[in-house]
């Protein structure tokens, strides 16, 4: 990449905050970084041509985790630190909704439900079970139930009588969402350069040398935002995790609002206007959905077919108009990685499937570690 002076000048010199990724983290660490710092040069560095991960590619749930997924976590996390991620997810939501704004967010608050497959008795009656004892540990949250048992309204066949209802989950438009962050950004005086790939950094003391393809410049403080992409910044802490995602056509008379789990979280859907949006299957594949990819597999579109042939769609005719696929940040804990990976250079990663609910967050610790 040959530069200009006039380029060199403007983008590249005195910088004093890179960011290494546009999406939800990226952005709001930036303008958090703004608010701090009033007059710093503040640069933002995005792979692809839109950002790559999974902030432009996700769902558009505004959840915290449904029952099954929360008693999931507590099999690996202690109790405390459960409620500590629910909490962490709710404010994010809320820092999310108070930058960006309901309307523009277009935001529903259909509500969510878990279902449960009639093959899935013994999660099924685990989670009925133990939903007081769920309800209660998350009261100090939420002051109120936050599930409750209730019966099947949209007519889903082959699931289990009752579901789960939690009345604060809701859904949000998440192109919406990452063009009010873009605008934001950009009227912040935020730079931002799309399909730059940094392939390395050198950490100077009092400087950070930034290398891209075939060109390196230099800059105070240097921020990792890449989520999916952070395993070997991290060395093996975050794995990437693809989620593949398909789309209806419009479905006349589509009388099914909310968004929707099944089977911990690995299945979800919603509507979107008259269609139906279901992402998922992950578990079918662990070892191939590690990966980096942004492509789609025969075996999880099947199987995504078939859960909406059979249980979701069952009474009406329906047609897929797209397919896509997003990675997220996973790894053994649940808990983001917000952290200082060297004197001037930081990391605000492993969101573990929850971006939308804790990016905000994420992004505003992150820029918080910079002094």
């Amino acid at each position: 990449m040959q530069l200009s002076f006039w380029e060199l000048k403007n983008w590249f010199t005195n910088v004093d905050f890179t960011i290494v990724g546009s999406g939800i983290v990226g952005l709001h660490c930036a303008l958090e970084l703004r608010e701090k710092f009033p007059l710093a040069k503040i640069l933002i560095l995005e792979k692809g041509a839109l950002p790559q991960g999974a902030s432009t590619k996700n769902a558009g749930f505004a959840c915290f985790g449904s029952v099954s997924e929360i008693l999931d976590d507590l099999n690996s996390h202690s109790e405390d630190e459960v409620i500590q991620l629910v909490q962490k997810r709710w404010n994010g939501l809320q820092l999310l909704r108070k930058r960006i704004g309901d309307k523009v967010l277009d935001l529903k608050p259909f509500g969510g439900y878990e279902l449960f497959l009639k093959d899935d008795k013994s999660m099924y009656e685990e989670c009925l079970q133990k939903l007081p004892f769920v309800n209660e540990m998350l009261k100090p949250l939420f002051k109120n139930d936050v599930f409750s048992k209730e019966i099947d309204r949209f007519a889903f066949q082959g699931i289990q009588e009752y579901v789960l209802f939690n009345p604060y989950e809701a859904q949000i438009d998440t192109g919406n969402m990452m063009q009010e962050l873009l605008r934001t950004a950009s009227n912040q005086n935020i730079l931002i350069l799309n399909q730059q790939t940094v392939t390395s950094y050198i950490d100077k003391n009092n400087a950070v040398e930034v290398v891209l393809d075939n060109f390196s410049f230099s800059t105070r403080k240097l921020l990792f935002a890449t989520n999916g992409f952070a395993n070997e910044l991290t060395k093996g802490e975050v794995k990437p995790a693809r989620a593949q995602v398909l789309i209806t056509k419009p479905i006349p008379d589509l009388d099914i609002k909310g968004t929707f789990h099944l089977d911990k979280g690995y299945y979800y859907f919603r509507n979107f206007e008259d269609r139906i949006l279901l992402g998922g299957g992950r578990n079918l594949d662990f070892e191939g959905e590690t990966t980096t990819e942004l492509a789609q597999t025969e075996i999880i579109q099947n199987k995504l077919e078939q859960l909406l042939k059979e249980v979701i769609l069952p009474k009406h005719t329906f047609e897929i108009e797209h397919r896509w696929s997003g990675i997220m940040g996973v790894g053994n804990h649940k808990n983001p990685i917000v952290k200082r990976l060297s004197e001037n250079v930081y990391c605000g990663v492993r969101l573990g499937g929850m971006g939308v609910a804790i990016g905000s967050l994420i992004g505003k610790e992150l820029a918080d570690l910079i002094d």
